[in-house]
């Protein structure tokens, strides 16, 4: 292996490090805000039902520092190593809240539970052993040469195309009806702030090196892509975590955000060109263990769910099925699966990363 090569590798090294501590404080962040909300919400209005007490909480603050400390390790992660190796390592963020919430919140992770932090685990193992080297970037003007190849100019014109076909046609129409709107817009406008994200890290990397890669336009055109696409990106999943259940949203939303990321980086920077097929599906199958591990954990907390909603609905009954005197003869409240239909009660019963979810979205 020559110098370049073994540098090469050791930006990898760098990046992978940074993706996971990235994911470790993501992942303790949201404990540490669901701590901060509860704290709030126990001397004034929740989060969930439009209060702003938890600004006023240290601890809330404390979580937000935490989760903008792990976003900027993500964004840096980009800069030393392909997205094909940096995106898929996010799930492990939702182990560090399964394994936290388990240990802080008494929020109980089952058999399949574990299970499915044992998928992610070893489906993260897989990726990280097989992925490409970061290949030698010099310029952010060959960033952006890779970004105007015909390939890519496809595929982000396809991407634009759907998404405002998809804003201005499906959104108004069906998207309080079809979870795949929202989340779609979300996924395809993540897939190029990705890319934007990646380019403008390597234009910072290279500026904190010596190169000064700020006098190029290239530069800020990359920082308004990142723009554009984050804030469309918050919006519509805001909306989708307002609308639909985030037990659902959540591993729906990483399997699409996921794939189109690889998609956009295997034509943006051609990552499976120095790759062997055994490679390539190694890594392939390294994401679909993570996919079946992320599903794994949400379903156990739709099912840990299931059993609290059952105990509700069987608490005031008969053995007969009757009524009790203190049980309307309408029957009790049925869960409800759309976010914001939950009362304070029923909010103290979901599992964290739900609850989460739903905060966040009540507090915009």
């Amino acid at each position: 292996m020559d110098g370049e090569e073994e540098g090469l590798f050791e930006d990898n090294h760098r990046g992978l490090a940074l993706a996971v501590t990235s994911s470790l404080f993501i992942g303790a962040s949201f404990i540490v805000k669901k701590k901060g909300l509860k704290k709030a919400g126990a001397t004034g209005l929740r989060a969930g039902h439009g209060g702003y007490s938890y600004l006023l909480e240290p601890l809330w603050w404390a979580g937000m520092i935490t989760m903008v400390v792990g976003e900027i390790a993500n964004f840096a992660a980009y800069a030393f190593a392909p997205a094909i190796l940096v995106t898929p390592l996010g799930a492990l963020s939702i182990i560090v809240s399964a394994v936290l919430a388990h240990a802080m919140l008494n929020e109980k992770l089952h058999v399949l539970g574990i299970l499915g932090c044992i998928f992610c685990v070893v489906g993260s193992t897989m990726i990280v052993l097989h992925a490409p080297a970061e290949r030698p970037l010099e310029s952010v003007r060959q960033v952006w040469s890779m970004a105007t190849e015909p390939g890519f100019v496809v595929y982000a014109i396809s991407v634009v195309v759907v998404v405002l076909i998809l804003v201005f046609h499906f959104a108004p129409k069906c998207g309080h009806t079809h979870i795949l709107v929202y989340i779609a817009i979300c996924s395809l406008m993540g897939s190029l702030s990705v890319m934007s994200c990646k380019a403008l890290g390597i234009a910072l990397k290279l500026t904190f090196t010596g190169d000064n890669q700020l006098y190029y336009p290239e530069t800020y055109m990359f920082a308004m892509v990142v723009a554009t696409c984050v804030v469309t990106q918050m919006n519509y999943l805001n909306k989708a975590l307002d609308t639909f259940n985030a037990a659902i949203v959540s591993p729906i939303y990483y399997v699409m955000f996921t794939s189109l990321t690889i998609l956009a980086s295997v034509i943006m920077f051609k990552d499976w060109d120095r790759q062997t097929g055994t490679q390539i599906v190694s890594e392939l199958c390294g994401f679909v263990t993570i996919l079946g591990g992320t599903f794994l954990l949400h379903a156990t907390k739709d099912t840990n769910e299931m059993f609290s909603g059952l105990a509700v609905l069987t608490a005031g009954q008969r053995p007969s099925g009757g009524p009790t005197a203190s049980t309307p003869t309408s029957g009790p409240r049925k869960p409800s699966l759309m976010a914001g239909a939950n009362d304070e009660d029923g909010d103290e019963m979901m599992p964290l990363y739900r609850q989460e979810a739903f905060q966040m979205a009540g507090s915009k």
